[in-house]
């Protein structure tokens, strides 16, 4: 079976929950305690060197890394992951959209205010505030074309930037303001289904939220 290295606040493991879920597959999992190290041990950095979750372990002992691309191996040879060239390119076009544009912007302001690490990163606040308006204007009128980010059906690639962009109301975002992505909210909450929370960082009595 497969086993998931996980952390339950992390909306990188969330992406990987729901994808599990949607495609019916059964695994076991491993919470890991982030703030107390556990990432950095030996055991775990020999999965991952990087010592991040989630991390996806095979039924044969091999790991793979990084949210987006766990997503693109368990939806290998399902809609969700078109086999059509120029489909998937666009899927693709959106997880690296996602790791450089989304996760590190939203996410990290997201962590920092629910954490009560914000006054401490005080300086960098600024610049990810304009680089996640920029962010969800282009999502914005990107969603304006097409009801999915590839298409007219989910993808991993909607799973992977709703993680973090439909939680962007918990660092200060107005998603208000962007009538195109809230439309596209409801319509990838009511694809996923209910089942799949969002963990708040209190749950663990060392994040410091």
């Amino acid at each position: 079976m497969l086993t998931l290295h996980d952390y339950l606040p992390s909306q990188n493991g969330w992406k990987v929950r729901v994808l599990l879920g949607l495609l019916k597959i059964s695994y076991e999992t491993r919470l890991v305690s982030i703030f107390e190290g556990e990432s950095h041990a030996e055991a775990f950095v020999a999965l991952n060197p990087a010592g991040a979750v989630p991390v996806l372990q095979l039924e044969n002992g091999s790991g793979i890394a990084e949210s987006n691309a766990i997503l693109a191996y368990l939806a290998e040879g399902t809609p969700l992951l078109p086999a059509d060239r120029y489909r998937r390119a666009k899927v693709m076009q959106w997880l690296f959209f996602e790791q450089y544009n989304v996760e590190p912007v939203i996410g990290s302001l997201r962590f920092w205010t629910l954490t009560g690490r914000l006054e401490r990163n005080q300086a960098m606040v600024a610049g990810k505030r304009e680089a996640g308006a920029r962010t969800l204007a282009a999502l914005d009128r990107s969603l304006g074309e097409t009801p999915f980010l590839a298409g007219n059906d989910l993808t991993i690639a909607d799973i992977a930037i709703y993680a973090y962009s439909h939680r962007a109301g918990d660092c200060g975002f107005s998603l208000a303001d962007y009538p195109a992505i809230m439309a596209w909210i409801g319509r990838v909450r009511d694809a996923i289904g209910p089942g799949y929370p969002v963990h708040p960082y209190s749950i663990d009595p060392h994040s410091g939220g």
